[in-house]
């Protein structure tokens, strides 16, 4: 697993502080691999894993979404973050993890 993957995994889980998420959301980070959301549980998974929302973006992106550097709506209208599957799952998320 990466230091990246890692990073992430610990700091979703600090942004949560418990909240829970109603739905499954991955998130795929180019080149890195891939980490779920589901409930309260963040954690890595296989790139292949089935979710309700699936987020795509580069490392830079994803980082830049993590710190609050970068708007996850903005990075998806500009093409930085692909979204595929339920978009309100996708809109919920921004909302638990900001």
């Amino acid at each position: 697993m990466s230091d990246i993957l890692n990073a992430a995994v610990t700091q979703l889980n600090a942004k949560m502080a418990g909240e829970s998420f109603d739905g499954s959301a991955k998130f795929i980070i180019e080149d890195e691999g891939a980490l779920m959301i589901s409930g309260t549980d963040v954690s890595t998974c296989d790139v292949d894993a089935d979710a309700d929302v699936t987020l795509t973006a580069s490392r830079d992106t994803f980082e830049g979404i993590l710190s609050g550097d970068e708007n996850p709506t903005a990075a998806f209208m500009t093409g930085k973050l692909a979204i595929d599957g339920d978009m309100g799952k996708a809109m919920a998320l921004a909302g638990v993890i900001s």
